[in-house]
C-alpha cells in the first residue's frame, strides 16, 4: 500500500519540488495539501503539475481529516511545532523541513512523540551532502579542538542561525565542546561580533542576495585550518530525496530523530 503523504507548505519552492516527486513515486500518494494562499484549490494545479483531486487546505486539521501517514512540513516558524503537535494527537508521523525551532522545542517534541509512540525526523536541512557534512566534521571534532559555524542564506530568511547551522552547532558542541581563545564573554568592543553561543560553539549568520542556503565550519590548528562547506544553489530540489527517505522511515519509528545524518549514518 502506498504511504500517503500530506504536504503543509505546498506552495512554497521546497513543498512544489515534493509535490511533483510525490506524484511522481510508486511507493507514495499525495493525502492532503495545506497552503493559505492556495486554499480551496487543486493541489497540482495550483502548482502547475496537473489535477491529483487533493484540494489545498488553509487549515492542517482539515488536511489531515483524511488518512495520513506522515505528514512532511515545510511552513513557517510559527506555526511549525502546532502542526507537529496536531499531527503527533493524530497519530500522524511527522518530516519536519522548517527551521526555527530550538533544542527546547524538540525536546518538547520528542515528549509528545513517545508519549503517542509517533516517529518524528527533524532535520535542519535535508540536503543528503550536507548530511555528509555533518557527518564529516563530526569525525573531525575527534581529531581538532578549535571551531566555529557559518551559515549563509538569502537576503530575506528570517530566522538565524539556520536550522543547519543550528543543527550543525549543537551536534558538535555534543559531541565535543570546543576549546576557547580569549573568552567570548570578555571580548573587548562588540560582543555581537563574536555570534551567537550554541552548545558552546560560535555561529555567524550571513544574510545576502545570491545565496540559496550554505554552512560552513572552520576548524583551526597551530598552522593550519580546515574547511568544510555545504552550498545549495538550487533552493527546493536538494532536499526532495532527503525528505522523501525520511517520510519513508518515520512511520517505524518512535520519537524523535534530529538530522538526516542520523538516518544515513
Amino acid at each position: 500500500m502506498p504511504l500517503r503523504v500530506c504536504i503543509a507548505g505546498v506552495t512554497g519552492t521546497v513543498g512544489h519540488a515534493l509535490l511533483a516527486a510525490v506524484l511522481a513515486a510508486d511507493d507514495l500518494v499525495l493525502s492532503g495539501a495545506v497552503a493559505r494562499r492556495a486554499a480551496g484549490r487543486d493541489a497540482g494545479e495550483a502548482g502547475g503539475l496537473g489535477a491529483t483531486g487533493v484540494t489545498v487546505t488553509a487549515d492542517l486539521g482539515a488536511a489531515l481529516a483524511a488518512p495520513t501517514d506522515v505528514l512532511i512540513d515545510y511552513t513557517a516558524p510559527s506555526v511549525v511545532k502546532g502542526h507537529v503537535f496536531e499531527a503527533i494527537g493524530r497519530g500522524v508521523a511527522v518530516v519536519v523541513g522548517t527551521s526555527g525551532l530550538a533544542a527546547a522545542d524538540y525536546d518538547e517534541i520528542d515528549s509528545r512523540a513517545r508519549d503517542k509512540g509517533v516517529g518524528v525526523v527533524a532535520s535542519g536541512n535535508f540536503s543528503l551532502t550536507a548530511a555528509l557534512l555533518q557527518h564529516f566534521a563530526l569525525i573531525a571534532t575527534g581529531h581538532l579542538d578549535h571551531w566555529e559555524v557559518i551559515d549563509y542564506a538569502r537576503a530575506s530568511k528570517p530566522d538565524a542561525p539556520s536550522g543547519t547551522g543550528r543543527e550543525l552547532a549543537e551536534k558538535l558542541g555534543a559531541a565535543k565542546r570546543p576549546l576557547a581563545g580569549h573568552p567570548v564573554e570578555a571580548t573587548e568592543g562588540e560582543r555581537d561580533a563574536r555570534g551567537a553561543t550554541i552548545a558552546g560553539v560560535q555561529c555567524h549568520s550571513l544574510r545576502l542576495p545570491g545565496f540559496a542556503s550554505g554552512v560552513e565550519v572552520i576548524f583551526g590548528r597551530e598552522g593550519e585550518r580546515l574547511s568544510l562547506r555545504h552550498d545549495a544553489i538550487a533552493r527546493g530540489s536538494p532536499y526532495v530525496a532527503g525528505t522523501l527517505l525520511a517520510a519513508r522511515r518515520a512511520t517505524s519509528l518512535t520519537g524523535l530523530v534530529r538530522g538526516l545524518d542520523t538516518l544515513l549514518f
